[in-house]
Parts: structure tokens; C-alpha cells; sequence
């Protein structure tokens, strides 16, 4: 549509929302009461004939996505959010007035009409209208008349467009709704203790990121965008409450990718007395619930693929992962110049051999996992809260859970020994002062917490965007996130 198009249909929608006032109507009034779902009405009448006739009267209310005018009647299609019915609007049944202001109606206006229920000759459920009422009048055109948008800048940028235009993408966020209700339900009826945590915090840690930092006037200090939930989080566990969780946002400094936002939502959950084996258990049998409520089915299609959720899980060693497919063996390139060289890269300043293999096993391996399967056992240079492993050197009891080539989850035996916490704290700290910018700043407030005692405790992290992606089937972050962050 040209420029000047769109500036005469812009402009032909004033002059009808000035008709209305001028004619006593108020196009946007304050309420629309005893309005009944679209759903509703139409799961009433399902069984109606064509041509069957009821004397059961109905209101409704919704958007106007279609438009058709025969002489002297006129057919709106109304949708909320459960549905979409026809109305039937002729003049031998509405007052003249009233006929005539469905002039004034465009498509994507709020409507409320009420009707007895009939089938058309079609079969086709419709209300046969004896009065309606704008409810809010649209200035601007709905997208492409609501046969689609499909404009990925603009289904971003503009995400109350798409919901209004493309039926698919409804579908998205009512699966990312019931996913997140299916979860709660889940561990409050497991026990789960919910909690809220600090979103502004004093000092950032529970994961290896770069924060968001802002300043605090009336306190005269810096805060931080949280970029996990996970020291507080276990605070509660020493504290006394053994089966804790929270969903909610973390956010971190870093780039966006089909993957990664810089908000996103997270579950993380810490049951004391529990390990690293009892959470991937745990994990597996939540995923497979939470496909089962909501989609009615444990598998998933995925570019073409169908994968299923049902436990149990594949497991592979972090080592034996990269081995398989990059045929370096982590175990024997301990110095950052020899994996380096296995690699063929030059190591970076900041960067640590910790963060090559990350770097490796991302880039290499993690897109291969396709099925649902836990990658376990990895070095205790990338896992600065996990315990020892019980009966491996250089390791700690972590996994991480992978399906259609992404991390969904990480979970820990969380390490609860304050004085070997202190010493990787140490560590990571120096880490951060020699460049790299995703070290674990030192917190003596949450050793302190440690000192107090923490019970054996295994923790979950549970990335809930990509969890969605998962169930939805959507090939980016940003098709399960409302409004994502974009560039100018």
C-alpha cells in the first residue's frame, strides 16, 4: 500500500469515528456488560441444522474480522479470544438508525451485538442481531486484512499485529500459558515451596554471565539485574524450607541469538536431600507431564522430526560427547595451549580452558542432540556450584538437558562444603579480574549462608522460553517471547 493509500484510509476512519459522535454515540464506551464467551454460544448450538431456528437469545463481543453487506442485511464476524460467530444484521430487524450505522463499521472494531440463534441455509451458526453497540472504534487497518502477517520484523516489533492476524501465534502463547500453570501444578502438588526472590540484587552470581547494571538514587549504590535466582534459592533451603522454587525473569548482557533474549524466563527448584540423579529423574518425568497436559501427547514435531518426551532419557558424559564428535578428549588437552591446538584456534586473553571447552562443546556438539538426552559429569572449571563428583577426578555432579539441539535444563549437586565454595569464589574471582567478563563475582553473604548449613540439596534450572519452543514446535526465541528486544 502506497503512502498516500494509507494516509486516505487513515483518514476515512476519522471521519467515521466523527460521524458517530456527531451522531450521539460514544465509540468508546466505558463497559459492555452480560456479554457472554463466543465459544460458549457456539458449543450451545453445535448440533443446530441448516436452516434450524432457536428462540435462545445471546450477547457477545469481539473484534470485527470479516464484513459482508447483501442489500439489507449485513454479516459481521465477530472473535474474542474463545472464538468466532456470525452475526446476522438485517434492517427488518433493527431500527432504521441502527441499520444504517453499519456503515460506519470497518473491520478490526469492537462490536457487541445481541441475537436470537439460528443456522443459516448454509448451516452456518449466526446470531440474528437486535441490537448492537461500537465498542471501540479502529483507526488503523488490521494487517493484511487479517488473511496474515508474515513480516517477521514486524510480527516482532508489533506483536499485538500478529496476535490479531495470524491464529498460529495465539496458539504459541496459550501453550506457554498452560505450560507455566502445568508446572506450578506439578510441584506445588509435589510439595514445592513457591518464593519471589530480588530481581534489583546487591551482587550478581548464581551463573557465569555478564550482568545489566543499574544505580539506585536514594541508596547511592549499584544494583544488578538478577541473572539467576540460584543463591537465594538455597538460602531458603538453609533456612529451613527444603522444597523450594521460583519462576520468574533473570537477564543477562549478552548477545541475541535464535536461542537467547537478554530477559528470559526461568524455573529453577532445590529439594534438600536430593542429587543430581534424583533431578534428571525429576526433569524428565516434569517435561513429559507438562507435553502431556498441554499438547495430550509426550512427542513433538521438529523440523520434520518427531521426538518424544517420555522418560527415560539418553545419558552421555561431557567427555565422551565431545570425543564422539570432535575426536578431542578433553581429559588428556588439560592446558589451554594444547586444547587450543587440538581445536586449531589461538586462545584468547580472558579466556580461560574452561571456557574453550564451553565454547567447543556448544558450537560442536550440543547441536546434535536431537533427542531428549542429559549430557553429565562435567569439568569443576565450568561449575562453580556444584559438588565434587563422589568418585571422579577434575569432575562435578552436573547435567544438562538437551532436546532438538538446545539446552533446556542444568541441574547440580549443589555444592554445600562453604569452605570449598569460598576457594572456587576465590577462584572465579580472579578469573574476573583477568579479563573475563562472565566470572562468578565472590559472595561472602551467601558462604556466610553456607557456614550456617545447607542439608544435601540437588538443584534445577528449567529454561521455560525454550521449553515452549519445544512444545511448540517455534524455530526461535523470539516466536515465544511477547515482545522481544530488537534492535533501533
Amino acid at each position: 500500500m502506497s503512502e498516500p493509500e494509507a494516509k486516505d484510509l487513515l483518514a476515512e476512519r476519522r471521519e467515521k469515528l466523527d460521524r458517530l459522535r456527531e451522531s450521539g454515540t460514544d465509540p468508546f464506551p466505558h463497559d459492555f456488560p452480560d456479554r457472554e464467551e463466543i465459544g460458549a454460544v457456539v458449543e450451545a448450538h453445535g448440533g443446530l441444522g441448516a436452516g434450524e431456528e432457536t428462540d435462545q437469545v445471546h450477547t457477545v463481543a469481539g473484534r470485527v474480522v470479516g464484513k459482508r453487506g447483501h442489500g439489507k442485511v449485513v454479516f459481521l464476524d465477530l472473535r474474542d479470544q474463545t472464538g468466532t460467530i456470525q452475526v446476522l444484521a438485517g434492517s427488518d430487524r433493527l431500527p432504521e438508525e441502527s441499520f444504517e450505522a453499519l456503515d460506519l463499521v470497518d473491520l478490526g472494531d469492537f462490536v457487541g451485538a445481541t441475537g436470537r440463534a439460528l443456522a443459516t441455509k448454509r448451516g452456518e451458526l449466526s446470531l440474528e442481531a437486535s441490537d448492537w453497540r461500537m465498542l471501540a472504534k479502529s483507526l488503523r487497518p488490521p494487517p493484511d486484512k487479517f488473511h496474515g502477517l508474515e513480516d517477521v520484523e514486524t510480527r516482532h516489533r508489533r506483536r499485538e499485529l500478529d496476535l490479531i492476524a495470524n491464529e498460529a501465534t495465539r496458539e504459541v502463547f496459550r501453550v506457554r500459558t498452560r505450560t507455566i500453570a502445568e508446572i506450578r501444578r506439578q510441584l506445588d502438588d509435589r510439595g514445592f515451596f513457591e518464593v519471589e526472590t530480588p530481581v534489583l540484587q546487591p551482587l550478581y552470581g548464581g551463573a557465569l554471565a555478564r550482568p545489566f547494571t543499574t544505580h539506585h538514587n536514594a541508596l547511592d549504590r549499584e544494583f544488578y539485574l538478577r541473572i539467576a535466582t540460584e543463591l537465594y534459592l538455597k538460602r531458603c533451603v538453609v533456612g529451613g524450607i527444603e522444597k523450594v522454587y521460583e519462576i520468574g525473569k533473570d537477564f543477562r548482557n549478552e548477545g541475541v541469538s535464535p536461542k537467547h533474549n537478554p530477559e528470559f524466563t526461568m524455573l529453577e527448584w532445590y529439594e534438600a536431600y536430593a542429587d543430581y540423579e534424583k533431578t534428571a529423574a525429576d526433569l524428565e518425568h516434569l517435561v513429559a507431564g507438562v507435553a502431556e497436559a498441554v499438547l495430550g501427547t509426550t512427542v513433538v514435531e521438529r523440523d520434520g522430526e518427531s521426538i518424544d518426551l517420555a522418560p527415560p532419557w539418553e545419558r552421555v558424559t561431557l567427555r565422551d560427547a565431545i570425543f564422539e564428535v570432535t575426536g578431542i578428549d578433553i581429559e588428556k588437552e588439560r592446558s589451554l595451549e594444547g586444547l587450543a591446538g587440538a581445536i586449531g584456534v589461538e586462545p584468547e586473553a580472558g579466556i580461560g580452558w574452561g571456557k574453550l571447552v564451553d565454547d567447543l562443546f556448544s558450537k560442536r556438539v550440543e547441536p546434535t542432540f536431537v533427542r531428549p538426552t542429559f549430557v553429565i559429569d562435567y569439568p569443576v572449571e565450568l561449575s562453580p556450584f556444584a559438588k565434587d563428583h563422589r568418585s571422579k577426578e577434575g569432575v562435578v555432579e552436573r547435567w544438562e538437558a538437551f532436546v532438538a539441539g538446545m539446552e533446556i535444563a542444568n541441574s547440580f549437586t549443589e555444592l554445600n562444603d562453604p569452605d570449598e565454595q569460598r576457594r572456587r569464589f576465590e577462584q572465579q574471582a580472579a578469573e574476573l579480574a583477568g579479563g573475563d567478563e562472565e566470572a562468578q563475582p565472590y559472595d561472602e553473604s551467601f558462604v556466610e549462608a553456607l557456614e550456617q548449613g545447607m542439608p544435601p540439596t540437588g538443584g534445577v534450572g528449567l529454561g521455560i522460553d525454550r521449553l515452549v519452543m519445544v512444545l511448540s514446535g517455534a524455530p526461535s526465541v523470539r516466536e515465544v517471547v511477547l515482545f522481544p528486544a530488537m534492535r533501533d
